[in-house]
Parts: C-alpha cells; structure tokens; sequence
C-alpha cells in the first residue's frame, strides 16, 4: 500500500491532533467530506487509521499492521534504507537481524557480501540469507509466530545470549517523540532487547510511519542505540532527543 500525498497529509495531520472530525479534516486539506471519507475508509482497512463516533482518530496501540499490509507499505523508502545499511555493513563481520520487513528488505540488500555471520530469530532473513554462499546464517530456536515467521520466546533469548556481535540490526514498529521505541509483543520485545545487549553496536532501520505511532509495549530508548536509518528527517521533538543522545541519524533521499 502507497500513500499518495493528500492521503500522507491526512495521516500525519491526524497524528499531530489525536483525533478530528471529518469535516475538520476536509476543511485542512481543502477537499470534500466525501473524500476524507473514502480515503479514511481504505486507510482503516489498512489499520492505518480508525474511525470513531463523530470523528478520525488513530488505531489501537495494542494491535499492529496485518504483515502482508506492512510488506508493501512503504517499500521503496524500506528498500533505500536497506541499500545505505548494506553499503556501511563491511564484509567479513557478525550481524543480529531481529524481525521486521525492513530488516527483511536489508538481507536481500546483503546478498553479495562477503564473509558474514549472520544471528536472526526471522525465519524470512534466514530463507533470503541462506541464498548468498558466502554467508553463514545462524538461526535462533523458539516459537514460530505464524503471521511473520518471527521466531519468540524464552529459548530464542537464552540462544542469542550465546553471542556477541559487531553489528545489531533491528526493526522498530513505534519511535515516540521522547525516544521510547515500543512494539506490540512482549515476547518480540524480550528478544530485540537481548539483541540490543548482545551487539557492540546497534542500527536501527525505520520508516518516517514509525515517527509518533502508537505501540502498547516499550523496548528501549534512542539513547540505547548508535545510528539511526530512516526515509525522512525526524520531527523536531525527536531530533532533539537524538542529538543529546548522540545518534547518528542517516536519512536516504
């Protein structure tokens, strides 16, 4: 799913005021209440948006994107940052990939290098990876989400503890404007947070969607991790709290 600009307009405008009316809506972005509706109709299907008794606000914090949804929603913007995370990884040196489709789309971006060593509780990078001959890919043990390949749970967190690697490449579903990184699934949490202690340093790949959307469960803080990947520059509130933290933000055109 692509958002065309007005309805990129409508999301964002949305997100900054919580919740409004259709015909406040309309009237910001100077088209009919005919057509806020039908586009806050599509974007509700996509759980992008919800609607509410009199008015538009945001999806429940507790439930994320369908995954099939999620693979297409931004593609381009999650192949770009794919492409500028491949050129910085160098060959010959060890990754954790968590789950995510833009960790996924990194894998694919990994394809011709060289030398790697690669820990992931996604069964998606561990397929894609398994491709490149020069690449060991080493797949964590635990219970296997059915809807994303993900694999969970206590035990895939005592494997990755076994491990100490130069690189940790994890995806985020929330980047709130104070820094928190949230999520929707403990069990996906407990494991992206033993990959952030087991990584010497830690990237963290996300679409410009992931600024101020809401997620229930909180995983770590920006201060946490060392570069930032993503499509567009930060908010201003965001920005800030990345730049005392010190991150290094790279933003693909």
């Amino acid at each position: 799913m692509t958002l065309n600009p007005r309805q990129r307009r409508l999301l964002d405008t949305v997100r900054q005021r919580v919740t409004m009316s259709v015909e406040e809506l309309a009237q910001e972005l100077g088209v009919t209440p005919q057509t806020v509706r039908r586009d806050v109709k599509m974007m509700e299907e996509a759980n992008l948006l919800a609607r509410y008794h009199g008015g538009v606000g945001l999806p429940s914090s507790v439930e994320n994107i369908d995954y099939s949804l999620r693979q297409g929603m931004n593609s381009d913007a999650k192949r770009r940052i794919a492409c500028e995370v491949a050129r910085q990884v160098p060959s010959g040196c060890s990754l954790l990939i968590n789950i995510g489709t833009t960790t996924e789309e990194v894998a694919r971006a990994l394809m011709h290098h060289q030398a790697l060593h690669v820990v992931t509780n996604n069964l998606n990078v561990a397929s894609i990876l398994s491709d490149n001959p020069h690449c060991e890919v080493i797949l964590a043990g635990g219970v296997v989400r059915g809807r994303d390949r993900g694999i969970v749970g206590e035990a895939t967190i005592d494997f990755i503890r076994q491990f100490k690697v130069d690189i940790g490449i994890i995806g985020i579903s929330s980047i709130e404007p104070d820094g928190t990184l949230r999520d929707y699934d403990p069990r996906e949490v407990k494991v992206a947070q033993a990959i952030i202690e087991q990584s010497r340093e830690v990237w963290l790949v996300a679409d410009h969607d992931k600024f101020g959307r809401q997620a229930l469960v909180r995983m770590a803080h920006v201060s946490q991790i060392d570069m930032l990947f993503t499509d567009a520059r930060p908010p201003e509130a965001l920005g800030r709290v990345l730049r005392e933290a010190r991150v290094e933000v790279v933003v693909v055109g």
